[in-house]
């Protein structure tokens, strides 16, 4: 009888979680804890370190920081483009407010800008880009950050 209630109880939490994950799903939402894992790099723009995920595959690229609620202190996300190429962003399913750096082939940002929550609004690069970099609204700002700063230790983008 132990082995029987035992048996009950594990597959009623099985149960339970394949619901609510069943449930987010459907409302277009995830858990932190079932977003999948990226890649980490440590930045460098002006003495300041940043910890970016590295969106690089076509799935991350366009995922990217949807359905995320936070942002730890000087994290964000780095958007690596196999070729400089003009891309436009915006913010569909993700209800952080966020800043954008679009950053050149040299590791120059070209332009910064802000972005509402849950937005379908376009914000595109002035010229052709290699990365992009999401920060939290008025990061940049905060450190003084600006169009022609530079980003040290940034990856290469992959080769295809």
């Amino acid at each position: 009888m132990a082995d029987f209630l035992q048996t009950t109880r594990q597959r009623l939490v099985v149960f339970y979680f394949a619901t609510i994950i069943s449930v987010l799903a459907a409302l277009g939402t995830q858990p932190l804890w079932a977003q999948s894992i990226l890649p980490t790099t440590e930045l460098s723009i002006n003495q300041i370190t940043v910890h970016a995920e590295i969106a690089a595959t076509p799935a991350s690229l366009k995922r990217g920081l949807m359905f995320r609620e936070s942002l730890p202190l000087n994290h964000g996300m780095l958007f690596v483009f196999n070729q400089p190429q003009i891309q436009c962003f915006w913010m569909k399913n993700t209800p952080l407010p966020l800043s954008i750096a679009f950053i050149d082939e040299m590791g120059v940002i070209t332009r910064i800008t802000d972005m509402q929550p849950l937005s379908e609004q376009t914000h595109c690069p002035p010229g052709e880009v290699s990365y992009a970099l999401e920060m939290a609204q008025g990061w940049f700002s905060q450190y003084g950050i600006t169009a022609g700063t530079r980003i040290d230790n940034l990856p290469a983008p992959p080769k295809r």
